[in-house]
C-alpha cells in the first residue's frame, strides 16, 4: 500500500510509573516519531490518578517538539483546577486534547463526580475556545454501559454537538463493526472523521483480560485460533502481526481517515504493521 498524505497516524501511549519506565518511554517515542505521526497521545487513569504523571510526559514531549495530546476526565477535579490544568497545557504548547468522561476511580466515593465526556467538550470550548482540537472516544461495538445503540450514537453525536473535532475508536477485530457504525454515525448527522484504534496483538492472556473488561469484542474464532498456540508467544505474536495489519489494509482501502494505535510503550509490533502497510515511505 502507498503512502497517502491524507492518512492520518497517531500513537498512544500510558503514563510510565518509575524513572526506568519514563527513559524506556522516550526512547520508544523517538523511534515511533521516525513514522511521522501527527500526535502521540497519554492516557490519564482512573479519576485523573495518573494526572501529574500524564502532565510531566506531556512537558517533556513538548520541550522535545513533539507533537502530543493528553487524555482529560475532570475526575475528582473541580472546574478551577481544570481550568488551571487546561491553561498549564495549553502555556506549554499543547494544542489537542482527548477529552474522556473517564473510569470510577477506586476509594474516590463521594468525591468523584460523573462529568460526561460532552460536558467536558463544552466546558473547554467555554473557556478556551478554539484552542485545542478536541478528540473523544467512539465505541464500534457499543461502550458496555450504553442502553442501546441509538443511545450510544446520540450520545457521540452530542460530543461533537458540543464542539469536538473527530473521535479515536475502542479496538476492535471486525472490519464490519466499524464501517457499520460509520453508516450509522452518518444517518444519525455525524460527518465528523472517526480514527479506528488498533490494537496490536502481544499476549493472548493480556488481551482477552483487557478486552472483557472494556468490551471490546474477540471474535471466537480469534479467540480459539490465539489458544490454539498456548503459551508460544512468537507464534501469537506473529500471527498477530499478519492478522491486524490484514485489518488496518481493509480499513484504509476502505475509507478509514488513518489509524490510531495502542502502542502499550512498545515500538513493536505497531512499527512492523506501519512498515507493512507501506505508510513510513
Amino acid at each position: 500500500m502507498s503512502n497517502n498524505d491524507n492518512l492520518r497516524l497517531s500513537f498512544e501511549f500510558f503514563p510510565p510509573k518509575s524513572d526506568e519506565g519514563r527513559s524506556k518511554l522516550l526512547k520508544v517515542r523517538d523511534q515511533l516519531n521516525t513514522l511521522n505521526p501527527e500526535f502521540f497521545s497519554v492516557t490519564y487513569g482512573a479519576g485523573g490518578s495518573t494526572r501529574d504523571n500524564t502532565k510531566g510526559i506531556i512537558k517533556t514531549f513538548k520541550q522535545d517538539g513533539v507533537s502530543v495530546a493528553p487524555h482529560l476526565s475532570f475526575g475528582g477535579d473541580d472546574e478551577t483546577t481544570m481550568k488551571a490544568l487546561l491553561q498549564e497545557y495549553k502555556d506549554a504548547g499543547v494544542d489537542r486534547i482527548v477529552a474522556l468522561r473517564g473510569d470510577m476511580p477506586s476509594g474516590m466515593g463521594g468525591a468523584f463526580q460523573m462529568v460526561y465526556a460532552n460536558q467536558l467538550v463544552a466546558f473547554i470550548r467555554k473557556h478556551f475556545g478554539d484552542d485545542f482540537h478536541l478528540e473523544v472516544a467512539a465505541y464500534p461495538e457499543i461502550h458496555p454501559e450504553a442502553t442501546s445503540y441509538d443511545d450510544d450514537i446520540r450520545y457521540l453525536k452530542g460530543k461533537f454537538d458540543a464542539g469536538a473535532d473527530s473521535a479515536l475508536t475502542q479496538y476492535f477485530y471486525s472490519p464490519d463493526a466499524y464501517f457499520y457504525f460509520l453508516d450509522q454515525c452518518e444517518k444519525a448527522g455525524i460527518s465528523n472523521p472517526i480514527y479506528p484504534g488498533i490494537m496490536p496483538i502481544l499476549n493472548y492472556k493480556n488481551l482477552i483480560r483487557f478486552s472483557d473488561g472494556c468490551g471490546a469484542d474477540i471474535p471466537r474464532w480469534l479467540r480459539k485460533r490465539l489458544e490454539s498456540f498456548g503459551d508460544d508467544t512468537a507464534s501469537v505474536q506473529a500471527f498477530g502481526l499478519d492478522l491486524v495489519t490484514e485489518l488496518c489494509e481493509t480499513l484504509l482501502e476502505n475509507g478509514a481517515p488513518g489509524l490510531h494505535f495502542y502502542t502499550m510503550n512498545q515500538v513493536e509490533p505497531t512499527a512492523a504493521i506501519v512498515k507493512n502497510l507501506g505508510l513510513n515511505d
